[in-house]
């Protein structure tokens, strides 16, 4: 959601006249939490932790901006509404843009706003619910793996795998038409891409939201059993057609990007340690603990919302005025030992205990389909080493491209061999 906060400012600064065309990147400084060495981030972003867990960012538009990158206080920040907003209206002062634009969802809104559309959505993602879903995902990584073993040839895992997935199970989730699928995948894409967002997608999530509100109305007249009528059917008027179709907007990007590009590079994470692979196809108990660990080694979502300090405050022997952003590196802390030199968190360990990481926020904006998203990994991991013993990559590693400045981290394509 960073990247739809620089793309609304750029855009109201194109109303004035700025020629959106010189503005190729932001400074090198301020994308370094963004940029990757193939899964590690670079070592800046350790570097500039280990120096300072609280650090200023060379940030255009004159806004104040700091990267929280320590594990103890991204867990401040993230755990505090007293202290630190995401409501849409901080970020249209700052940015002098219009409130009314709000892109809604849970993302930008604070209690009791956020409290009474969590609690809309929160039935839907309990396990008990989630849990009829579980044959679904199993019929459709079969299904996957089924097309993959007719292939001739490398097959790309991106596009065989790792996005019909989490697309399949989301639009099964929300209710909305598989066939659709390109569509939100592009908009879900290009949301979270800074190096080409300054005019390129410019109105990503508009036009998401364009679709969603065909959907909510469609389902107005005739509700589903999915996630958006079964709100309709029981909430009917505690919730207006823009605030629903921003929670879709949440859930459809939330559910389908992220666990894609888990998919993605988790596989890649285990095709580069055959001991992690071989305890993925052969032991049932390794699979949880291992795919707690992939969230996060890989934490592909690399930032959170955005916060801004209701009041001035001191953040890690920082200063911090109010009004001030800031920008918590969920990846800086998923890699912090908190001082404890017993445990490497640069290193990929299967066998590591699971413990607590960042990979799905933490506080009240904690993703509400983490609990989705393992149960697509636990079953699509073991599925896919255990009817191809041999995968590997077709290519070179350092061949591969990965997403360069991306929200959420990933690899543009995996082409694999099977047997």
């Amino acid at each position: 959601m960073a990247s739809w906060f620089v793309r609304r400012q750029l855009a109201k600064l194109s109303e004035g006249g700025l020629d959106l065309s010189s503005i190729s990147a932001l400074p090198a400084s301020t994308l370094m939490p963004l940029r990757r060495d193939g899964l590690d981030p670079v070592p800046d972003l350790a570097r500039v932790r280990n120096a300072t867990p609280v650090s200023e960012l060379e940030f255009p538009l004159g806004i104040n901006v700091w990267l929280v990158s320590g594990r103890d206080e991204v867990r401040a920040v993230l755990g505090s509404t007293e202290d630190y907003s995401t409501d849409f209206a901080h970020v249209a002062r700052q940015a002098g843009l219009d409130a009314a634009n709000s892109p809604g969802g849970l993302g930008f809104a604070d209690p009791p706003d956020h409290t009474r559309l969590r609690k809309l959505l929160t039935p839907e993602f309990t396990m008990r619910r989630l849990a009829r879903l579980t044959p679904r995902i199993s019929e459709v990584v079969d299904e996957r793996l089924a097309r993959i073993a007719a292939a001739e040839g490398p097959v790309d895992l991106v596009e065989e795998f790792a996005l019909p997935i989490p697309s399949l199970v989301i639009c099964d989730l929300l209710g909305v038409p598989y066939e659709d699928r390109a569509e939100f995948q592009e908009l879900a894409t290009a949301r979270f891409d800074l190096i080409s967002g300054a005019s390129a997608s410019l109105g990503a999530i508009s036009d998401s939201l364009v679709y969603l509100r065909k959907q909510v109305k469609k389902q107005r007249d005739a509700p589903t059993d999915g996630l958006l009528g079964m709100i309709i059917r029981e909430h009917r008027d505690q919730i207006d057609d823009e605030e629903l179709a921003g929670l879709a907007d949440g859930v459809l990007t939330g559910g389908f990007e992220t666990t894609a590009s888990m998919l993605a590079l988790g596989t890649l994470a285990l095709l580069e340690d055959p001991e992690a692979a071989r305890l993925v196809r052969e032991d049932d108990a390794a699979i949880g603990p291992i795919v707690e660990e992939l969230l996060r080694y890989l934490t592909v979502v690399q930032v959170a919302f955005p916060r801004f300090a209701r009041r001035d405050l001191v953040l890690g022997g920082t200063a911090i005025a109010e009004g001030d952003a800031i920008i918590c590196s969920l990846s800086g802390a998923d890699r912090d030992s908190g001082g404890d030199a017993t445990i490497d968190p640069e290193v990929f360990d299967p066998h590591r205990a699971p413990g607590p990481h960042y990979a799905f926020g933490h506080g009240i904006h904690r993703c509400i389909g983490a609990e989705l998203a393992r149960m697509e990994l636990r079953a699509a991991y073991p599925a896919l080493f255990r009817r191809f013993p041999q995968l590997r990559l077709a290519v070179p590693a350092d061949q591969l491209e990965f997403r360069d400045t991306s929200i959420v981290y990933g690899v543009e394509a995996l082409p694999v061999l099977v047997r």
